[in-house]
C-alpha cells in the first residue's frame, strides 16, 4: 500500500541498477511514479525496469554515463520524450575504492571525484534546467554518505571516498540555495552501514589489507550500529521517498541521516 502519492511524477534514478538506487527506484514505482532507471550497465538497468514492470509500474531503462555531460543531458531529454517532464531526480550512482590518502593514486581521486562529485553537478544541472523551464519546480535528492558528515578514520581506508562524499553534502547544501527560487527542492541522505555490494566490496579489501578472514570487517562495523542491526537498501529509500514527497515540502538544503543511530549529529 502507498503511503505517499507520486501518482504522476516522473523520477530518474541514477545507479538504479542495483543496490539503494534499485531499491529507491522500486519504491518510487510503487508510490505511483513513473522512473527512468539509469545505470552505466545496461544489462542491470533493463532488469531493474523489467522488476518493475512486473510488478505493475512504469520503468524506462537508460544507459548513462554521469561523467559525461552530454548523456547526463540525453537522460534528461529522454524522459521527457518518454514521459513529457521531470520532477524527481535521485542522484545516486557512485563508486568506492580502497586506500589510504597516502596510497591514494591520481586515477583513483579522479574517478571517484567524476563519479561521485561531478556525477551530482552534471545530473542536477541537465535536470534543473528542465525543472526550471516549465516552471513547476521539483526535487532533487542526492545520496551523500554517513561518510560526507565525518571522516572514515585511520582504521578504514576510504579518506577520499569520504572527501567526494563532503563535496555531495555542500552541493546539496548550495544546488538547495541556489535552487529554492524556482521550487525546487534539493536534500541529501546521509547512510550508514547498508548491505550492498558497496560493503562487501570494502569488507573484502580491508580484510586483505588487515590480513583478517572476510565478513569480519562488516561485522564489526554492524556490531557499532545502535539499533543493532545492519541497514537494508530500503531503509535508504524510505527517506528519499518522504523527501520526494509532499510531507517534505517545506525541507531544502539539508543532509539527513538514515544510519540507525550511527550518526548522531
Amino acid at each position: 500500500m502507498p503511503r505517499y502519492e507520486l501518482n504522476g511524477q516522473v523520477a530518474i534514478v541514477t545507479g538504479a541498477g542495483r543496490g539503494i538506487g534499485r531499491a529507491t527506484a522500486l519504491r518510487l514505482a510503487r508510490e505511483g511514479a513513473s522512473v527512468v532507471v539509469a545505470d552505466i550497465n545496461e544489462a542491470n538497468a533493463k532488469a531493474a525496469a523489467e522488476e518493475i514492470e512486473s510488478a505493475a509500474g512504469t520503468a524506462y531503462p537508460v544507459t548513462v554515463d554521469v561523467t559525461n555531460r552530454a548523456d547526463t543531458e540525453r537522460m534528461v531529454s529522454e524522459t521527457v520524450a518518454r514521459f513529457g517532464k521531470l520532477d524527481i531526480l535521485v542522484n545516486n550512482a557512485g563508486i568506492a575504492v580502497i586506500a589510504s590518502l597516502m596510497d591514494t593514486d591520481e586515477a583513483a581521486w579522479d574517478a571517484l571525484m567524476d563519479v561521485n562529485a561531478k556525477g551530482v553537478l552534471l545530473c542536477s544541472q541537465a535536470a534543473a534546467r528542465q525543472m526550471i523551464d516549465r516552471g513547476n519546480g521539483g526535487r532533487i535528492i542526492n545520496n551523500a554518505s554517513g561518510a560526507g558528515k565525518t571522516v572514515p578514520g585511520r582504521g578504514t581506508p576510504l579518506g577520499a571516498y569520504a572527501a567526494t562524499k563532503h563535496a555531495v553534502v555542500a552541493l546539496t547544501k548550495q544546488f538547495g540555495l541556489e535552487l529554492s527560487p524556482h521550487g525546487i527542492l534539493v536534500n541529501c541522505v546521509c547512510p550508514g552501514i547498508v548491505d550492498t555490494p558497496m560493503w562487501e566490496l570494502i569488507d573484502r579489501e580491508v580484510a586483505q589489507l588487515e590480513g583478517v578472514p572476510v565478513g569480519s570487517v562488516k561485522a564489526r562495523a554492524v556490531a557499532r550500529i545502535p539499533v543493532g542491526r545492519i541497514q537494508e537498501p530500503e531503509d535508504v529509500a524510505n527517506l528519499i521517498v518522504f523527501l520526494a514527497s509532499e510531507d517534505a515540502s517545506y525541507i531544502t538544503a539539508q543532509a539527513v541521516n538514515v544510519s540507525g543511530g550511527l550518526l548522531p549529529y
